[in-house]
């Protein structure tokens, strides 16, 4: 009804002003790669798997380096596609490809022949000067009188998006394709739980030790939360919920309590927060009702500076931040420590 509404109203349909149509791949893994190519040999920088799944802008997604889930198989046929790309186009330099993975089926979705705003972080992660050599090959040397890179280093790094949110009152920190983020921070040590705990610090947000978590997800998301919702238990804390999750949860033996909806009536979820009773928020929409039914629960989120996660995956990862690591057991070093 909505694009219905849309063209009849917006737009003017003709062979020059056609209107085009995207369709998102549902829980499709998101992959980053930069790669460098002098026109004959192409050597990979990094494989980037990203926390949010295929449809929050890159440039807002966490991801991980190396890549946390994808097999070995799943990394050469990167490898092999990335390769292809770099000499079909051509280019002498850095490459950067956005690839997305369903269903073992490899989809490209972007390749940019220049440096991206993922170089800086990868050149950190493994301890090499990327643009540096990437500089030298565009002058004319040759790839193959560099050191291949290390694509599985024994350290672990994240990146995280930083959000403007907390400094405008009414925005709305659910993520879109929409670019939102205005920084981003990495997190790197020996385990993914650590890495990922010291990017969300860096990011602003900290993840509580225990307490109540609340926890409303769209039904494509309920059995994905599950095991966030479990870990959390296991570590002690209280879960609350709104309806249709709560009864989801439920039935899978979970222990978990029923609040209310705003439109339900008080005492509701808005009043939970307010009076301090929530320390951790999972909440996942779908479609522009349920946007708008819980507008004010992130807006109360963000008054109470509450750590808040708006996609199944980064609610996944945090919970397991929480359960193996606590803040008072990251160690701080320099990024040179990692690399020896």
């Amino acid at each position: 009804a909505s694009l219905a509404d849309y063209i009849s109203r917006a737009t003017e349909i003709s062979h020059d002003r056609p209107v085009l149509v995207d369709r998102f791949l549902e829980d499709a893994v998101e992959i980053d790669v930069d790669a460098l190519c002098d026109g004959t040999e192409v050597y990979l920088g990094g494989v980037m798997e990203h926390i949010e799944e295929a449809g929050i802008h890159s440039g807002d997604s966490a991801c991980a380096l190396p890549p946390i889930t994808l097999g070995r198989s799943d990394i050469e046929n990167v490898r092999r596609s990335t390769e292809l790309l770099a000499k079909g186009i051509g280019v002498k330099g850095l490459l950067n490809v956005q690839y997305a993975l369903k269903d073992d089926i490899l989809y490209v979705l972007e390749a940019n022949p220049r440096a991206s705003r993922t170089v800086p972080f990868v050149a950190k992660a493994i301890g090499r000067p990327i643009a540096k050599v990437a500089a030298l090959v565009m002058a004319g040397q040759p790839l193959t009188s560099f050191e291949p890179f290390d694509l599985n280093p024994n350290h672990m790094a994240v990146k995280e998006a930083v959000f403007p949110f907390a400094r405008f009152p009414g925005a709305d920190p659910v993520l879109s394709p929409e670019m939102k983020s205005t920084g981003e921070v990495m997190g790197i040590d020996r385990s993914f739980a650590a890495a990922f705990l010291k990017s969300q610090l860096g990011a602003g947000m900290k993840p509580p030790q225990s307490g109540t978590l609340f926890v409303s997800v769209k039904d494509s998301d309920k059995a994905l939360i599950v095991p966030a919702v479990q870990t959390l238990l296991d570590k002690g804390f209280r879960v609350i919920a709104t309806g249709g999750t709560e009864r989801y949860l439920a039935d899978q033996g979970l222990k978990v309590e029923l609040v209310n909806k705003v439109a339900e009536g008080r005492p509701h979820i808005v009043d939970a927060i307010i009076d301090g009773e929530v320390q951790l928020i999972f909440n996942t929409t779908e479609g522009w009702q349920s946007l708008l039914d819980s507008k004010s629960i992130r807006e109360a989120a963000l008054e109470k500076k509450l750590p808040y996660y708006t996609t199944a995956a980064a609610s996944l990862a945090v919970a397991q931040a929480i359960a193996e690591v606590s803040p008072d057991q990251l160690e701080v070093r320099s990024l040179q420590d990692y690399y020896s």
